[in-house]
């Protein structure tokens, strides 16, 4: 079960230790909490006044959820539905996850009434540090291209491309650019996509990689994902 909780006074300094002994903060992210026990798990993640608790124990969540509202002021919004342009689809095979609503960023770089790109970056694309004038406003590349990383949570299939995008975030340049709004040109064609874990599934964990020998035109080393 996952709920999600607003904190409605935002002055108050977040600790949950105190309130709930058990809880230990996570070593991969400052935000998240887990108490664990031998038959359960609850896992509270804190993003400003924002909680998401979930765990596999309701009565331990509940016991969690008043201890909370002893100390602060909080509103119970209910079953995780959406959360920081996450959207959460629930149903008896699983859980859907998508960002449709993240790529409206193609108004803020003019592409609102572009056309849509069949893949998010062209084949053979060979960017680098040199070629084309540099932007006169690079904070738009870069806001642009953050977006787009953040889009990757349920997008892997643009992962390569922001890969690429991201290593001239220092002095973005028109090439750069136009290739950043043709992500933006592919995600518009297929905003429905997502990640779905399905509620049966193997704990089996399959990996694919390959790699190419000195493709990178700047530093000529090769890349391996």
């Amino acid at each position: 079960m996952t709920v999600e909780l607003r904190a409605l006074e935002d002055n108050s300094t977040w600790t949950l230790e105190p309130l709930s002994p058990g809880f230990h903060s996570s070593q991969a992210d400052n935000s998240l909490f887990t108490l664990t026990t031998t038959t359960s798990i609850v896992l509270v993640l804190i993003y400003v006044d924002d909680i998401l608790v979930a765990g596999n124990d309701l009565s331990q969540i509940e016991i969690f959820k008043k201890i909370l509202s002893i100390h602060f002021k909080t509103k119970d919004l209910g079953s995780l539905k959406y959360f920081l342009g996450l959207e959460v689809a629930r149903s008896p095979t699983g859980i859907f996850l998508n960002q449709r609503n993240m790529p409206s960023t193609s108004s803020d770089s003019g592409q609102l009434g572009a056309q849509t790109a069949p893949f998010p970056m062209e084949q053979h694309l060979k960017l680098n540090n040199k070629d084309g004038d540099l932007l006169p406003d690079p904070g738009l590349y870069r806001r642009l291209v953050g977006r787009l990383i953040y889009l990757t949570i349920t997008r892997p299939d643009i992962v390569y491309a922001v890969n690429t995008l991201s290593q001239f975030m220092h002095a973005p340049r028109v090439p750069h650019m136009t290739a950043a709004t043709r992500a933006l040109r592919y995600l518009k064609g297929c905003l429905g996509q997502g990640i779905f874990f399905p509620s049966s599934n193997s704990t089996h964990v399959s990996a694919y990689t390959d790699s190419d020998w000195a493709s990178c035109p700047i530093t000529r080393r090769s890349t391996t994902g």
